[in-house]
């Protein structure tokens, strides 16, 4: 259920806003992105787990924070972000 250490190199590079970026909001919305599209299959085969339903729930929840926090503060950023994940 966890991202593997060349997953989560792979979306920094590919997200990263320069050399050396792990905590920009658009880093940190493609983690959790990947991170719920895994959860969300796991689920779909164990339906009654609801301790990663929880954690599913709270990324849910921390990524629309960060999506509305992107956007608020920087619209052009957002709306390449979007554009990259269709979100």
């Amino acid at each position: 259920m966890s991202l593997t250490i060349d997953e989560k190199l792979n979306t920094v590079s590919k997200y990263a806003i320069h050399e050396g970026d792990t905590g920009s909001p658009e880093v940190q919305i493609a983690l959790l992105t990947l991170q719920i599209e895994k959860l969300s299959e796991h689920l779909k085969d164990h339906r009654k787990d609801n301790h990663s339903r929880r954690g599913l729930l709270q990324m849910v929840g921390k990524r629309r924070r960060l999506i509305q926090y992107l956007k608020d503060s920087e619209l052009s950023r957002y709306t390449e972000l979007s554009k990259k994940l269709k979100v």
